[in-house]
């Protein structure tokens, strides 16, 4: 019903729903569907009233295809924000949001870059290796919207370090994104986990100080070949 607010999936027409318990809802005359991608007007016109969220669910991720709202409603609302856009005051505060957002996004990275250092663990004899390697897997995994392992929250940094190197491993020094891989359930994942193991071998002969031949050493290779730069200060 239109009074109840809801998260629906698409229906089959343009003015369709289909609820979780797949019941199809047709909204009504005078609403219409606010396509995604401007999160404060979003936002206002959920917090002003009934609506519809619609999602669609691509594996584990979950995407926004919109919001059904009254037509009347959405016009306020984008006025609102027009408006609120606008003042001066609002700009101020948007600029000292970026700086502070650009400022913990910094002292995350050398954050990580430090974890990375600490949990490769190369032999002293490999040591510009290992800042090389980490700066390398620092530049990929952190920035906002890479959405990498390096980006959650849900498991310690120690974690999320030692999953970033062994994804860049993954891309950087074997055959992953080049292998032809049987779409049988489960398949991926081995073969990922295989890979794994190969790259943890690697790293494990960099700690224990092993002479390695860096002219065929895939990783070696791999971070000649993208001229990596120094560690950060």
């Amino acid at each position: 019903m239109p009074e109840t607010t809801r998260t629906v999936m698409p229906g089959k027409t343009s003015r369709t729903v289909t609820t979780r318990e797949g019941t199809t809802l047709t909204a009504p005359a005078e609403w219409e569907l606010l396509p995604p991608g401007d999160a404060a007007l979003t936002r206002r016109v959920k917090q002003t009233g009934v609506h519809w969220q619609v999602q669609v669910k691509r594996g584990r991720r979950t995407f926004s295809q919109g919001v059904w709202a009254p037509k009347e409603r959405i016009k306020a609302a984008t006025e609102y924000v027009k408006t609120r856009r606008a003042d001066p005051s609002h700009q101020r505060r948007l600029k000292q949001g970026r700086l502070r957002r650009e400022k913990k996004q910094a002292v995350y990275a050398i954050d990580f870059y430090d974890t990375i250092l600490k949990e490769l663990n190369f032999h002293p004899t490999f040591s510009p290796l290992a800042q090389r390697l980490a700066r390398a897997v620092t530049d990929h995994a952190v920035p906002v919207g890479s959405n990498t392992v390096a980006r959650t929250e849900r498991i310690p940094v120690e974690d999320r370090a030692r999953a970033a190197v062994i994804a860049w491993m993954r891309h950087h020094t074997t055959a992953y994104d080049t292998m032809t891989i049987p779409r049988i359930k489960g398949r991926r994942r081995k073969v990922r986990q295989q890979l794994a193991r190969e790259s943890q071998r690697l790293l494990d002969r960099y700690r224990s100080g092993e002479q390695i031949d860096k002219d065929t050493c895939p990783l070696e290779l791999a971070l000649e070949k993208l001229h990596t730069t120094p560690a950060p200060k």
